[in-house]
C-alpha cells in the first residue's frame, strides 16, 4: 500500500481487511485474531500463498464459512465458522501455542482497545469491575510474532482516541505493535514514533489535533 494517500471517506471494515491482506508477504504463516481480523481470510488470494494458523489447532483455514459451507465443527478460535483449504492439518492446542510461542508466525494481526505511542498493547479486559479475564492466547501471539498488526477502530464511542501515549487498560504485551489499521488512518510504529501511512476521511492536521500522541508524516 501507498503511503502519504488521503481518501474523502473513512475506510470500512471490509476496505480495512482488504488492505491488510495486501499487505501479508507472501507466502507467510498467519494468526487472524477474534473480531475484525477474522475478516483478513476473506481477502487473501492464491497467489499470495499465505497459511493461516488458528489458536484452537489448524493450519491452513481458508476465508470464512457462509451458507452450506458451514459445518459446525469447523471453527477459529473465535468459535466462527470457517472453511480449510487444501492441505489443510489439525493438531493439539498445546502444539499449536508452541508454534505460537516458538517465533514460527510470521503475522499475526488482533484487535485492540488500545494502542500506546511505544507499540504497547492492551486487548482482553478493560479493567471494567466485573469484567471476566479472557485474555487466551492473545499475549502469546502478540511476543511470539515475528510481527503485530493491530485492527481497531481509532476512536471510542465517546470520541476519546484508543491510540494513546501510556495504556490505561491491563496491558497484553509491551513494545510488540508494529501496525495499526484503523478506519481514520493507518500507522505504523517504529524506535519509539508513530508514522502516518495514509490517512482516510480525515486529514494529517484534524488527525494530529485529535491525537494525544505525536505524528511523523510517513515517507
Amino acid at each position: 500500500m501507498s503511503t502519504n494517500t488521503h481518501t474523502e471517506n473513512a475506510l470500512t471494515r471490509d476496505e480495512m481487511a482488504a488492505l491488510v491482506a495486501a499487505d501479508i508477504p507472501e507466502g507467510a504463516f498467519v494468526n487472524l485474531g477474534i473480531g475484525q481480523p477474522t475478516n483478513v481470510s476473506n481477502y487473501l488470494t492464491s497467489e499470495q500463498g499465505v497459511t493461516l494458523h488458528t489458536e484452537n489447532g489448524m493450519l491452513g483455514m481458508g476465508p470464512v464459512a457462509t451458507g452450506d459451507d458451514i459445518d459446525e465443527d469447523l471453527i477459529n478460535a473465535g468459535k466462527i465458522p470457517v472453511t480449510e483449504l487444501p492441505g489443510a492439518s489439525y493438531f493439539h492446542h498445546a502444539d499449536s501455542f508452541a508454534m505460537m510461542r516458538g517465533g514460527h508466525l510470521d503475522v499475526c494481526v488482533l484487535g485492540a482497545f488500545q494502542v500506546s505511542a511505544g507499540g504497547d498493547l492492551a486487548n482482553w479486559n478493560t479493567g471494567a469491575p466485573g469484567a471476566i479475564p479472557a485474555v487466551g492466547g492473545a499475549m502469546d501471539l502478540a511476543i511470539g510474532a515475528k510481527a503485530t498488526w493491530v485492527m481497531m477502530g481509532l476512536f471510542t464511542k465517546t470520541g476519546e482516541s484508543k491510540l494513546v501515549q501510556a495504556l490505561t487498560y491491563p496491558v497484553t504485551g509491551l513494545g510488540c505493535v508494529s501496525r495499526i489499521y484503523t478506519e481514520s488512518a493507518i500507522f505504523d510504529i517504529a524506535k519509539g514514533a508513530v508514522s502516518v501511512r495514509s490517512t482516510h476521511g480525515i486529514s494529517f492536521d484534524e488527525l494530529a489535533e485529535r491525537l494525544p500522541i505525536d505524528l511523523v508524516r510517513g515517507h
